[in-house]
């Protein structure tokens, strides 16, 4: 995510980090279920309106980084040099991600998401959003509907890959390991003649399309 640079901006980061750093406290000190939006509210000097205009619900304030991860995805597939191939762009993304959740001090969190259903269910969800995302941002780059099979299935084998890597005992090479499979299957792709073939097909039912006579009704 882009830093703030105005003053107001910087303003409503520092404050919505200042809940979310609370939040985690307290989660982690108390057990989450034990932890209201109100406790976190009052804890960190704000109103639970506040929260609320950060946070869409208490499971968001765990995954603070939920949108960092999601535009660090699309920007993946759209920042890259005219000559870098997809794949290991998205490699480099998803091995950033994997670093920064499986450092030692994240342990705890993972073992908190582990034992809540709310919170499993929550990442279970950001992850299927997190992959419509990419396959919209990969569609785009090839000019391909973003419903193509393709373009939704790697990118949900390349959004699972974070979870399969963070949680192997060696997580940077697990993601070297996936990306080779993953880089496998996108090889069997050609993605800009499917491109190419959508393109023709559309023209030509639009040409058709134009070109038939509508029956009309007849007096009498």
């Amino acid at each position: 995510m882009t830093a703030p640079t105005g003053r107001r901006e910087r303003k409503k980061a520092a404050t919505r980090e200042k809940i979310a750093e609370t939040a985690l406290r307290l989660f982690l000190d108390r057990g989450y279920d034990a932890v209201g939006i109100r406790d976190v509210a009052a804890e960190a000097d704000v109103a639970v309106t506040t929260v609320f205009s950060h946070f869409a619900s208490k499971e968001a304030l765990v995954f603070e980084r939920d949108a960092n991860f999601e535009q660090s995805l699309a920007r993946a597939v759209t920042d890259r040099t005219p000559d870098e191939p997809l794949i290991p762009a998205l490699r480099e993304a998803i091995r950033a991600m994997v670093r920064h959740c499986a450092a030692a001090e994240a342990a705890p969190i993972w073992r908190m998401v582990d034992g809540s259903p709310a919170l499993r269910q929550y990442e279970e969800s950001m992850r299927l959003r997190h992959a419509d995302s990419l396959a919209a941002a990969i569609a785009a780059e090839f000019g391909l509907p973003a419903a193509t099979t393709a373009c939704r299935t790697i990118s949900r084998f390349v959004v699972d890959a974070h979870s399969l890597a963070r949680e192997a005992a060696d997580p940077d090479a697990a993601v070297d390991e996936i990306f080779r499979m993953i880089e496998a299957a996108w090889a069997v792709q050609d993605l800009d003649s499917l491109g190419s073939s959508l393109g023709s097909a559309a023209t030509t039912a639009m040409e058709a399309s134009s070109s038939t006579t509508l029956p009309t009704m007849s007096s009498t």
